[in-house]
């Protein structure tokens, strides 16, 4: 009997455990698997079509990468309970806060407006009009925020988040070779020698797993969802479960379109899928339905991330908490951006690639300051006390901001000089 009862407690202390964590899971969850938005499933889709199978090690490098990065977030908003806007505002003054958050403004609108191009052209292969796929998802996100609660809206959010991983089983589905996976995927290698190529898929790969909007998203989330000095623990645990989550995805994309499309041109996530159609209807078909969720993932998070900031700067209430008529400004902001970002894709002739590049070099470009913010921030003893960053983690995130910097730098040289690192 003794046996038994120390199983039973055993079992019970452990699914109280995994209770808590739910209870306290999804800003991690949510931010990471979400920045495999639109933009991130094209991006790994080229990655196999042009390389194979051979920056698979790239990849499984992002995993600490994106945890020590967002897991700064964690710890400045369960203590200060403020969220990464205003934080700038008060440790920086009103000039570095202005400055980042019209970056940050202008980089998310012009994000979204891809998460739209994204989901357009995802669901255009099943014959759905653009003009619709718009004003469905405009629908749905406006529900999503109107039930007034935090909860809700992030358990909505886990729903969408669980469909990403529709990548998996599509890439099972082709029957990749392991032993190749493994021996060309596992070994550190720069296939085709240090060019702009290889540069431009490095910095792309590095910007879709860390982006300047998931800092004041993941942020503004913990306050919203009002996490605690105690909480971090499990925050922590969220944090480097999304990571490794939001790899994982990537890593099978890249295998997916690695085995069947390798050496094959392709634009974009979706021109992916009706080429993956042509092999295996159903795979292609699961590729167009990631992509949809994926780029309603990306708009669902960035569209709050922006309201949510422009809530703190200007006082105003900016809760999923709070209903319309406590919090007007907010969700006036919130649709705005959400609808005003959908009506550029119907816009005929509008210049949508370029939107698409232009996002990507100004990321890249903003995102070795935005992490400079947070590690300054993160060194405030009198703000963060204990949990103030310690100089391992500084040194990791001082050569998270310098290898940024280098393959930037670098990437601009070689754009200017094609010859210069052949």
């Amino acid at each position: 009997m003794d046996f038994f009862a120390r199983i039973y407690y055993r079992l019970r202390r452990i699914w109280k455990a995994v209770a808590l964590y739910f209870m306290i899971s999804g800003p991690g969850l949510v931010v990471m698997i979400a920045d495999n938005d639109a933009g991130g499933i094209t991006t790994y889709a080229a990655t196999g079509a042009k390389y194979g199978y051979n920056l698979i090690w790239f990849l499984l490098i992002l995993v600490p990468v994106a945890y020590y990065v967002q897991e700064m977030t964690v710890r400045l908003g369960a203590v200060t309970k403020r969220g990464h806007a205003e934080a700038i505002f008060d440790g920086f003054g009103s000039f570095w806060g202005w400055f980042s958050l019209l970056d940050l403004i202008l980089v998310d609108w012009l994000t979204l407006v891809t998460e739209f191009i994204g989901m357009t052209s995802a669901l255009r292969i099943f014959g759905v009009p653009d003009w619709l796929t718009v004003v469905a998802v405009c629908i749905l996100m406006f529900t999503m925020v109107l039930n007034g609660r935090y909860w809700t809206w992030e358990k909505i959010a886990l729903a969408f988040c669980a469909l990403n991983l529709i990548y998996i089983p599509a890439a099972i589905m082709v029957h990749p070779p392991i032993s190749e996976v493994i021996s060309a995927g596992l070994v550190p290698n720069f296939p085709g020698g240090f060019n702009g190529d290889l540069f431009f898929f490095l910095m792309a790969n590095i910007g879709t797993t860390i982006a300047p909007w998931m800092l004041f998203f993941q942020q503004s989330s913990v306050v919203d969802k009002g996490m605690k000095e105690k909480d971090i623990p499990w925050g922590r645990a969220d944090t480097w479960i999304g990571a490794i989550l939001t790899v994982v995805v990537a890593l099978f994309i890249v295998v997916l379109t690695g085995t069947v499309l390798k050496g094959v041109e392709i634009s974009d996530a979706a021109e992916a899928a009706r080429k993956l159609m042509v092999t295996d209807r159903y795979v292609g078909a699961f590729m167009a339905i990631g992509l949809f969720d994926a780029g309603l993932l990306g708009a669902i998070c960035i569209s709050l991330a922006s309201s949510w900031a422009f809530g703190e700067i200007f006082g105003w209430a900016h809760s999923l908490n709070t209903k319309i008529k406590e919090a007007p400004w907010f969700y006036v902001n919130y649709f705005l951006t959400l609808a005003t970002a959908g009506a550029v894709v119907l816009i005929p002739g509008a210049p949508l690639v370029l939107i698409t590049l232009f996002v990507q070099v100004v990321a890249v470009t903003l995102l070795p300051a935005a992490l400079v913010f947070l590690i300054l921030l993160l060194n405030d003893r009198h703000t963060m006390g204990e949990y103030c960053n310690t100089p391992l983690q500084n040194w990791i995130g001082g050569v998270i901001v310098t290898v940024i910097i280098v393959l930037s730098t670098c990437y601009g040289v070689s754009a200017l000089f094609p010859n210069v690192f052949n």
